[in-house]
């Protein structure tokens, strides 16, 4: 499956979008009303996101959703937000820091379930640099979009790296049949 790809247009408002959400959220204030209609259709369209900050090249915040509950527009800007003051991983980000924060937008295809019957099946099935890859087990779930294979270019690792990220120990793949999923993003940044 492919992205339907975003126009030019479309990317830039989806983009001051998410700035509008960034902004609005770390200076502690209520999110302007979105008005749909005056939106381009595909912005209205269930969309999924995730939406990623960084500062000076390094992560600094990164949250989003896997499958498609409202309307793109809506979706990228809470995003933002959530990035902003939700992450974990991170403090919340500082109004003296919304000018060194860059966003990067990624639309995802819906996950599609992966098939395969052992261990060295799965690595010929994923294609690095392509699949963001999701790893259910039980009601544990992780996620990698395909951004990070240009930090974890080979699959084992890839693999080992979103184990841990599950909880799990890093060879869970190995020693038991996990769900596993691919997706695909089109992504941008400003």
């Amino acid at each position: 499956m492919s992205v339907d790809r975003l126009t030019s247009e479309e990317r830039t408002t989806l983009l001051a979008l998410a700035r509008q959400g960034l902004e609005s959220g770390v200076r502690g204030e209520s999110l302007p009303p979105l008005d749909l209609e005056e939106l381009p259709s595909r912005l209205r369209e269930p969309g999924a996101t995730f939406v990623t900050l960084t500062k000076a090249g390094q992560l600094r915040g990164c949250i989003g959703t896997l499958d498609p509950y409202r309307p793109l527009a809506d979706d990228a800007r809470e995003h933002a937000l959530a990035a902003a003051l939700n992450d974990y991983r991170f403090p919340r980000v500082q109004p003296e820091e919304l000018g060194q924060i860059s966003i990067e937008i990624s639309c995802l295809t819906p996950p599609q379930l992966l098939e395969y019957d052992d261990p060295e099946e799965l690595l010929t099935k994923i294609r690095p640099g392509i699949d963001g890859l999701v790893l259910r087990d039980g009601t544990r779930r992780a996620t990698f979009l395909p951004q990070v294979w240009g930090k974890l270019p080979d699959t084992v690792d890839f693999l080992n790296q979103l184990c841990l990220k599950l909880g799990a120990s890093p060879d869970l793949w190995r020693h038991k049949p996990l769900e596993v999923a691919v997706y695909q993003v089109e992504e941008f940044h400003e």
